[in-house]
């Protein structure tokens, strides 16, 4: 059990004995730094079962624990806060229970029901950009926590292989091509994104060209040629015209192979992909189903929608009156899909942009109509939108920030600072390379990682690589450090010793006190979809070894027993960052 939650046993013991009263919970806060104490109970909760004076109950409660509890060496009252103080034993035992532990804080896997996170579901005519990059680190990042947390996961993506936008790169190849092929130097998503800004171009044009023969732009926009050729192209795919079938599979096998050169570079994987092509007849059963139950209702025109404005929403379509489906048939049908293909399913993140929220609230709301108990744990992960100094990305326009240059960019910075600083003079060069890249792409991730999902952001590469502050770099760096004092402390037994005579200064008992929150921010992190509270504990776990290192002497201790205990909360510290980090997917370096 954690200090809050043995602590809550003994206050409710203590509340029982002293006024013959239960209390159903316990409320702690960190105590205030100008008090003494580790922990605080707020008594002003419990007036509802004990009548009397606030700080009269913290006294009598304080001084039941310090008679009762071993744990309690003292206590103070202020007003209606119960302040506690906790003895070293009590951090000592629990720091003698994890330091040899590797996985620290991570939960065993239950025998629960497993988690599907879906992210990336790039389209497949443009390689992955900024954009991406966001969504692809938090969808990850959520799946490792959840994992962390005692959860199975399964991770997947869908990816958007059909539609007029894949047939407008097609048709711009098809046009201008001349057959070109990926190559080492180009490869084949930023080949086909290259396409797309093409048709872009062209389309433009032609507009222009049919303004000035006296249409409206509004006219020219839906008459231009390429366009109605384009929508020719899907016509023919639909009806699995052999050719354009053939010029489809051939691109979209370029993209994905220049995807998965991507997402090794990121460092991120899948158990699982689906595909809209393959997907987007799904659906129309459970439509169908719905409107036996009266789910769904089929207006005059033959189309059929759900009214959900009993439900603070309005009426969704969810098929023509052609009969063909719309976006919202396809994702019912695929929902059910995953779970019919992963039985122990029992809930799915959708990491998808905040521009797609009510969308999301609509198909929730629909699964539940149709009967789904899973479709109570679905989950939008929203998040907003990445912005840099110069502005707006615009793929058509081919103004985005590609992942792959991205990527690159974050080493080129790397390097750059670490030459600024010296810090890597001893380095062969392709060591220099490799870690230019961890340190790179660490600031990446850290600095999108950080922030709350919810939240916009702007990205400026060279504030994320700053070796000071909350970085990335800076928390690899400490990491770093860590392990050249543990290197230099080689010939110190870490393994077996009980540390019966340590005396813990306060910044050691601080630097406990951190790492005994791991496992609960975990939790906490994998309930609220969150990677920024794995990142801003780190922060705060670094900031705090760093204060211990600065005014507590490691390999110059007075005993070797103190050494010991020294070298070993530097030890488990390391072993939690690189944990931490990992559920970031952010590697740390051993030397830097």
């Amino acid at each position: 059990m954690s200090l809050q939650e043995t602590l809550e046993v003994h206050v409710k013991a203590a509340i029982k004995a002293l006024f013959q009263s239960n209390l159903e919970s316990v409320e702690f806060q960190a105590t205030r730094k100008e008090f003494a104490g580790d922990i605080t109970v707020v008594v002003f909760p419990m007036l509802r079962v004990v009548k009397g004076n606030p700080a009269v109950i913290g006294e009598q409660v304080g001084q039941y624990l310090l008679d009762n509890v071993d744990l309690v060496k003292g206590f103070n009252v202020v007003k209606g806060f119960l302040n506690i103080e906790i003895s070293d034993r009590y951090y000592l035992d629990f720091f003698q229970n994890i330091k040899d532990d590797t996985k620290f804080g991570f939960a065993k896997e239950q025998d629960d029901k497993a988690v599907m996170v879906e992210y990336s579901s790039p389209n497949t005519n443009k390689p992955l950009h900024l954009g991406h990059v966001r969504n692809v680190l938090l969808g990850y990042s959520v799946a490792e926590i959840i994992k962390a947390s005692g959860k199975k996961v399964y991770k997947t993506q869908i990816i958007n292989d059909r539609g007029i936008h894949i047939c407008k790169s097609m048709l711009a190849y098809q046009k201008f091509g001349e057959n070109e092929a990926p190559t080492e130097i180009l490869k084949g998503d930023k080949l086909v994104g290259n396409y797309y800004v093409k048709f872009d171009q062209a389309y433009k044009a032609e507009i222009a060209d049919l303004i000035t023969q006296g249409q409206s732009e509004a006219e020219a926009k839906k008459n231009a040629p390429l366009l109605l050729e384009a929508q020719d192209m899907l016509i023919k795919w639909e009806a699995g015209d052999k050719a354009v079938v053939a010029l489809w599979e051939k691109m979209n096998q370029w993209v994905y192979d220049g995807f998965d050169v991507t997402y090794k570079n990121i460092g991120v994987d899948f158990d699982a992909y689906y595909y809209e092509s393959q997907t987007y007849l799904l659906g129309k059963e459970f439509v169908a189903e719905g409107l036996k139950t009266g789910v769904f209702i089929r207006k005059e025109d033959g189309s059929v929608w759900c009214d959900l404005t009993e439900d603070g929403l309005d009426e969704k379509i969810v098929l023509r009156s052609d009969g063909t489906a719309v976006y919202m048939t396809q994702d019912i049908g695929t929902a059910i899909q995953r779970i019919k293909d992963y039985p122990d399913v029992g809930g799915m993140v959708y990491t998808v942009g905040n521009e797609q929220d009510y969308h999301f609230k609509v198909l929730f709301l629909i699964l539940k109509k149709l009967g789904f108990d899973w479709a109570k744990q679905l989950f939008h992960l929203s998040y907003g939108m990445v912005d840099l100094p110069s502005g707006k990305m615009k793929s058509r326009e081919g103004t985005v920030v590609d992942a792959d240059d991205l990527i690159q960019e974050m080493a080129d910075t790397a390097e750059e600072i670490s030459k600024e600083l010296g810090k890597l003079e001893e380095y062969s060069n392709n060591e220099k390379q490799e870690l230019y890249k961890t340190i790179g792409l660490g600031a990446l991730k850290y600095y999108i990682l950080k922030v709350d999902p919810k939240k916009r952001i702007l990205f400026d590469p060279k504030e994320s690589i700053d070796f000071q502050g909350n970085t990335g770099p800076f928390i690899q760096y400490t990491y770093a450090r860590i392990q050249s004092i543990l290197r230099k402390a080689t010939s110190t037994s870490l393994s077996d010793q009980v540390y019966k005579d340590v005396k813990l200064h306060e910044k050691e008992k601080q630097l406990i006190k951190q790492l005994e929150q791991f496992p609960e921010v975990i939790q906490n992190a994998a309930a609220q979809h969150s990677p920024a509270l794995i990142a801003n504990y780190t922060y705060d776990l670094v900031k705090d070894f760093n204060s211990f290192y600065q005014n507590v002497s490691i390999l110059g201790a007075d005993t070797e027993e103190e050494k010991q205990f020294r070298v070993g909360l530097s030890q488990s510290v390391s072993a939690t960052i690189k944990n931490a980090f990992g559920l970031l997917g952010i590697d740390v370096p051993e030397r830097m």
